[in-house]
């Protein structure tokens, strides 16, 4: 993405859409060290909308060899941002998190590429409401053979995108921009 830092060796930087096609780009990420850090992919951006995707590295895991859930949560916390703000950074107000709740509902390993979905739901004035759902492909280390839920008769939600192994739900709130 144009105006980021420059990536660190352990982080490799956001390519554009696996299509090849340049990635849309937004204002926030220009200077956001913690989505580069992820190595956030903008794949989409609409108003009120942003779908993301990202590659897990081995950092990320914790030390049930998982994903840790706060790397989960940023990433989806970076897709609510994208959605709730203009992709040209315009206006005088920023939008950001005022609360959120997110449920992991399946375990990711390195490797796997994951996926954000970003919906705004409802806006009244400037307080909005924003889910977020967090797709994994089937890769991994393990192959997904570990994939499941221990034992569990758990059903797990399978689409286009992938599993679902996250939902996350924002409420958002507009505020002056500082100058």
């Amino acid at each position: 993405m144009a105006g980021m830092a420059s990536q660190s060796p352990a982080a490799p930087g956001p390519a554009g859409s696996p299509s090849g096609n340049p990635a849309p780009e937004h204002a926030l990420l220009l200077n956001d060290s913690a989505s580069e850090w992820l190595g956030v992919e903008v794949l989409e951006l609409a108003d009120g909308q942003a779908t993301i995707a990202m590659t897990l590295r081995p950092e990320m895991m914790n030390g049930f060899g998982i994903t840790h859930g706060g790397m989960i949560f940023a990433f989806a916390d970076s897709a609510f941002a994208l959605a709730c703000n203009p992709a040209d950074g315009g206006g005088d107000a920023v939008t950001v998190a005022s609360g959120v709740d997110v449920n992991f509902l399946a375990p990711t390993r390195a490797g796997q590429r994951i996926t954000a979905v970003a919906r705004r739901r409802q806006q009244q004035g400037r307080s909005g409401l924003y889910d977020v759902q967090v797709f994994a492909d089937g890769g991994g280390n393990d192959g997904g053979a570990n994939s499941g839920s221990r034992g569990s008769s758990a059903v797990v939600h399978e689409g286009s995108n992938g599993t679902v192994v996250a939902e996350f739900r924002g409420r958002s709130r507009t505020i002056p921009k500082k100058q």
